[in-house]
């Protein structure tokens, strides 16, 4: 079933902005590029998907604002549909995120509610907002963390933050389920991006990340993707609910 509509939240860089290729590569005709403060990284994903003939729309919102930013990226996005003649959306995929890592010991409220605000309260909210503008059979994807599942004792607000969003994208699948619109997460491992650059180059981060996958390496920014097209095409028609592992293998 052809779908032309995709917002994507965080898109500039990183999995994000492999999504949002992936997704234009597959047929999508307006790609929506949120991005919170890099407008280059923002406007390089645009020329990329606009040279595969898709049209990008740039939407720019700290996520830091949670619902605000929320009802601003909804809105924005919604009249961009309409102006370039397109109805509803097809595809939403929340994937920004930041990843506040600190342990119990270090965990400061600041840190603690800007990391809810930006991968929990926003992705809850814009969902929130887009319900009744997803088309029949749409697809809703979040981007989780293999986190939920291993045990992270240096990242407390980021493991929270996706642990709940998993529990949101599980509740509101049977009612979305009604239209024919499924709803997944998907739970990278170790991605070599911009999100792990303030530990992942310590003196043996890196190769331990790397030792913890079956496979010896860290994930890709185009490993996520692959699985969020999936999702997001007509082959993921009959997973709704469900939190896909991506993480290669980790601590199997």
């Amino acid at each position: 079933m052809p779908r032309s509509t995709a917002l994507i939240t965080g898109a500039s860089r990183g999995i994000g902005a492999a999504i949002a290729r992936g997704l234009a590569r597959d047929g999508i005709r307006l790609v929506g590029i949120h991005y919170g403060h890099d407008r280059a990284a923002a406007e390089d994903t645009a020329t990329r998907i606009r040279a595969g003939g898709a049209t990008p729309v740039l939407i720019q919102a700290d996520l830091a604002r949670g619902a605000a930013a929320a009802a601003q990226v909804a809105a924005q996005w919604k009249d961009a549909v309409a102006l370039h003649g397109h109805t509803g959306t097809d595809v939403l995929v929340s994937n920004a995120g930041i990843n506040g890592a600190q342990s119990i010991g270090q965990l400061d409220t600041a840190t603690y509610d800007r990391v809810l605000a930006v991968n929990l309260a926003a992705p809850t909210f814009l969902l929130h907002h887009l319900t009744d503008h997803l088309n029949d059979n749409g697809r809703v994807v979040a981007i989780s963390t293999g986190y939920t599942r291993i045990a992270a004792p240096t990242h407390i607000a980021y493991t929270a933050s996706k642990a709940g969003l998993e529990g949101v994208i599980r509740a509101v699948a049977p009612e979305l389920a009604k239209r024919g619109i499924t709803a997944n997460s998907v739970a990278p491992g170790v991605v070599d991006t911009d999100i792990n650059a303030d530990w992942i180059d310590a003196p043996g981060a890196r190769e331990h990340a790397e030792s913890l996958s079956a496979f010896g390496r860290l994930g890709t920014s185009e490993d996520i993707a692959d699985v969020v097209r999936y999702l997001a095409g007509d082959g993921g028609r009959w997973i709704t609910g469900q939190t896909i592992d991506a993480t290669g293998g980790t601590r199997l």
